[in-house]
Parts: C-alpha cells; sequence; structure tokens
C-alpha cells in the first residue's frame, strides 16, 4: 500500500495536470472562436477568457510551490521568490472571486426583462461596464496585494511556532498587531462585498427560472418547460458554478484562518488547504466547455459522421 505522503504527491501532480489541461484546452478554444468562427463570439466569451486566464495562474502560482514542497525541495523560494509567487497567487485568487462576481451580474442582466429601466439603460452599455468593473478589479487587487509584498519572506527553518501565515517555503514577517488587523480587516471586506453580490444573483436568478417554470406549467406548455433556451442553460452553468466557488471559498478561508490562528501548524491542514485552493480553478474550465458551441458542434458532426461510418460498415 501506497504511504500518505505518495498519495498526495501523486494526487497534486493529477490536480495541476487537469486544471493546466483544462485551461489552456479553453482558453485556445476562445482563441479560436474570436479569430476563426467570430460569428459565434459573444459578450459573455470575454469574461470567460478572463477567468480562464485568471485560473490558470492560480493553478500555477499555488501548486508549483506546494508540489516541490511535498518533495521536499531545499530553498526552492527565496524572500523575493515568496513575495512574487504569494503576491501573484493572491492577485489571481482576489481577480478569480471578482470575475465570478462580474459573471453572475452579466448573467442576471441579461436575463432581466429589458421592462426596468435600470436594466433597459444598461443592456446597451454591457461591454463598457465589463471593460470598467474588470479594471477596477485588477486596480483594487494590485493596491491589496501589493501591501502584501512588505510582509511575507523565506522560512529558515521548516518548523514556525506562533500565530501567523505559515505554508510551504513561506510565512508573514512579525508586524505590528495594528497594521495587520488593518489589511485583514480590509481583505474581509473586500471579500465580502463581492461574495454578497454573487449570492444576491445567484437568488434572484433562482426565483427568476423559478417563476420561468410555473409560468410554463400554468400555461400548460410542456415544451417551453422542458426545452431551455440558451439563456437558462447559461443561467445553470453559471449557478453551478458560483456555488462551487462558495463552497470551496468557504471551505478554504475556514482552514486558513484555522491555520493563521492556531500556534502550532498543521501539516494534513496544509495539505488539504492546497487541495482545496486549487479546486475551483481546476473544475471550471470543464463546466464552462460543457454549453460551448464550438464543442458542441464538434460533438455534433462527431456523432453524425459516427453513424455515417456505423451504417456504411453495415451496408457493406
Amino acid at each position: 500500500m501506497l504511504p500518505s505522503d505518495t498519495i498526495f504527491q501523486i494526487f497534486l501532480i493529477f490536480q495541476f495536470c487537469l486544471g493546466v489541461i483544462g485551461n489552456s484546452s479553453l482558453l485556445m478554444l476562445y482563441v479560436y472562436t474570436f479569430f476563426f468562427k467570430p460569428h459565434l463570439k459573444k459578450l459573455i466569451d470575454s469574461v470567460f477568457m478572463h477567468l480562464t486566464i485568471v485560473n490558470m495562474s492560480t493553478i500555477m502560482f499555488s501548486m508549483i510551490k506546494d508540489i516541490m514542497f511535498s518533495f521536499r525541495v531545499p530553498n526552492f523560494l527565496d524572500n523575493v521568490g515568496c513575495k512574487a509567487v504569494l503576491f501573484s497567487f493572491r492577485l489571481s485568487r482576489g481577480l478569480s472571486i471578482c470575475t465570478t462576481s462580474v459573471l453572475s451580474t452579466f448573467q442576471v442582466i441579461t436575463i432581466t426583462p429589458s421592462k426596468s429601466k435600470w436594466v433597459s439603460w444598461l443592456k446597451p452599455r454591457l461591454s463598457t461596464w465589463i471593460f470598467s468593473s474588470l479594471l477596477c478589479s485588477w486596480l483594487i487587487n494590485l493596491l491589496i496585494y501589493g501591501y502584501m509584498l512588505d510582509l511575507v519572506i523565506a522560512k529558515t527553518n521548516n518548523s514556525h511556532v506562533g500565530r501567523g501565515y505559515s505554508h510551504g517555503y513561506c510565512q508573514n514577517k512579525k508586524v505590528g498587531k495594528q497594521n495587520s488587523e488593518w489589511f485583514f480587516s480590509f481583505l474581509i471586506t473586500h471579500d465580502f462585498f463581492y461574495m454578497s453580490v454573487m449570492m444576491w444573483a445567484s437568488l434572484y436568478m433562482v426565483i427568476f427560472l423559478y417563476r420561468h417554470r410555473k409560468t410554463a406549467q400554468h400555461l400548460h406548455s410542456p415544451n417551453l418547460s422542458s426545452q431551455s433556451s440558451p439563456e437558462h442553460k447559461a443561467t445553470h452553468s453559471i449557478l453551478f458554478l458560483v456555488s462551487c466557488f462558495v463552497l470551496t471559498y468557504w471551505l478554504n478561508n475556514s482552514i486558513t484562518l484555522y491555520g493563521f490562528y492556531t500556534k502550532e501548524k498543521n501539516p494534513r491542514l496544509e495539505a488539504i488547504d492546497t487541495i482545496l485552493t486549487a479546486s475551483y480553478p481546476t473544475i471550471c474550465p470543464f463546466l464552462l466547455m460543457k454549453n460551448n458551441k464550438v464543442i458542441l458542434q464538434f460533438t455534433s458532426s462527431f456523432s453524425v459522421l459516427r453513424m455515417t461510418c456505423f451504417q456504411s460498415s453495415l451496408h457493406g
């Protein structure tokens, strides 16, 4: 039977490969659509592309150092390396929260009837709103995590006793209590705001889908209730995406906060934290591929080709 450390190493490598392959494939698919299938291009694809790039960065900057640490590679990161890698990882993770929030809000605006004044005003300006929202997300996260650069140093030894951040090769530098409390309060406020927007958007989408189904049943139209429009399919996908994000986010943050305030660090909890951190970025591309028109066209063409070959073999 394989030891637990070996199983963990194999799982990390598998998760890393799956996440990189999934996100890079989806990114190439969007690039192909933008350049060679412009008629299939939709406004929401720009948000999906941004989310895919952010997810790829999260996986790269979170998992490579953890894989190296699991194999006991010594001194993989020095002070500069810790600052650069953790800044890039936290920036990518912060942008992931913001982009998922923008995605859920975009879908709410898309499915809401234009009878509402704010929707009728906003719908023609969606492209500008998306660009402004993502640009603000970049600026806010750069400002927040730019401050963090001075708080992180490389570990001088493998043991870290006392409260604070300690993970793999890096740990936090001892700073004043007031400064650290201010920084973490700002982080919690930032995350809470975007999570609240996500939860509100999700609740709105659930209510909208429920009302649509009730209307279809009231009109005695089985076709209307059973056949989902592309907007409804996209809404279901985004709801599932947001649910996965919220679940992994709270589990991940709970373990991170417990580890931060515990004096003696638990390697098992660090391992679980590593897996949870990369769970959403790994799952995300496969959820997004589900309703991609290029993939649906390819699978449809492949099914037709397979049926043609099967019929030819029967007649032959």
